[in-house]
């Protein structure tokens, strides 16, 4: 098999964590030979910490030199449009971090040069690789849940307003916990539904203790400068009658620093995803069934696999790019419902 060459964008927290440790996992694969990041210091000594040949603090001189088959955009939301055409304008299939732009016309059109260009455009949503998501679909496989007509999710925080980065920036991030925590929860709601787009959308958000200021549980942030909402709450209406609440959060006052799950609501079972219970009648008595032994996955790791395995046209369960368009529209019409 011929390796495939990777270039990561971005040589922030989220590359050294998640994205390198994943590819240079799957080495059969892919070999890693670039990282272009703003400040070419940073983007050497990240190259330097993994072994990684070519470090640049331009895309041009990256693509000329490198020829990557593939990149990894790990930039701010404002820069996932121009990076990822500028990418598959190179030939190169494209993994993008989540939310997949700003804009739903970005969206719309980096989806449609992937098409255009017969490249595979992907976004990180890792929580698709969790052993209660896998669980869950083969609930869903198996008519143990019936008809799925609606679920709840939400991705709260108490007071998790980030105090590093371009969290609280709209002009970079495009908007706050919505943008950043609830797409990803969203995301696992629409697939639960086959993905489709909801006929009626109806939002809010707030900025109340953002602009406030106060106790920060992940470092301190300045509420002179933040312009993104705190909170958000939607309410989505789909064709069939399905329906989903969204909640999320980067601070609301809330019992727990952290809440993060689905429940899915069907016409013969229920499930709650994290930890993973399903709600159904057994021998005609109600029942709560837990899964003790689920194994942990690395999340990271199977995603990155997924997008590779879509890359080489075999069949994969990644974020698709007609998916991320469809996820992009929907975050805008909930921010324009709220305004």
């Amino acid at each position: 098999m011929t390796l495939l060459k990777a270039a990561i964008i971005g040589g922030g927290n989220i590359a050294d964590t998640n994205h390198i440790p994943a590819l240079k996992q799957l080495s059969e694969q892919v070999e890693i030979v670039a990282i272009c990041g703003r400040d070419t210091g940073k983007a050497r000594a990240l190259a330097d910490k993994h072994g990684i040949a070519n470090a640049f603090d331009n895309t041009t001189e990256m693509y000329r030199q490198c020829a990557p088959d593939l990149v990894v955009i790990c930039t701010p939301n404002n820069l996932h449009y121009p990076q990822a055409m500028e990418a598959m304008d190179h030939n190169c299939h494209v993994f993008c971090e989540k939310p997949p732009a700003i804009s739903a016309q970005n969206a719309r059109d980096m989806a449609s040069r992937a098409a255009q260009k017969g490249l595979t455009l992907a976004y990180n949503f890792q929580l698709r690789q969790t052993s209660e998501w896998a669980l869950l679909t083969r609930c869903q496989t198996d008519g143990l849940l019936g008809e799925t007509y609606h679920i709840k999710a939400q991705f709260l925080r108490r007071r998790g307003i980030p105090g590093w980065g371009y969290f609280t920036d709209k002009t970079m991030q495009g908007g706050g916990a919505l943008m950043d925590l609830g797409v990803h929860v969203l995301d696992l709601a629409l697939c639960a539904l086959g993905y489709p787009m909801p006929d009626h959308v109806l939002g809010n958000t707030y900025d109340f203790i953002g602009k406030a200021g106060g106790k920060g549980l992940l470092g301190n942030w300045n509420p002179q400068k933040f312009d993104v909402e705190d909170a958000a709450m939607a309410y989505l209406s789909f064709p069939n009658k399905a329906s989903i609440m969204l909640s999320a959060s980067f601070a609301l006052n809330t019992q727990a620093d952290k809440d993060r799950n689905l429940e899915i609501f069907g016409s013969k079972g229920g499930v709650k995803l994290f930890p993973f219970t399903l709600h159904t009648e057994v021998a005609g008595e109600l029942a709560d069934i837990q899964f003790p032994y689920l194994e942990e996955a690395d999340i990271q790791l199977k995603n990155t696999a997924a997008f590779l395995d879509a890359c080489q046209g075999k069949p994969s369960n990644v974020c698709t790019a007609e998916q991320g368009a469809i996820l992009q529209e929907i975050v805008e019409r909930i921010y324009s419902a709220s305004s």
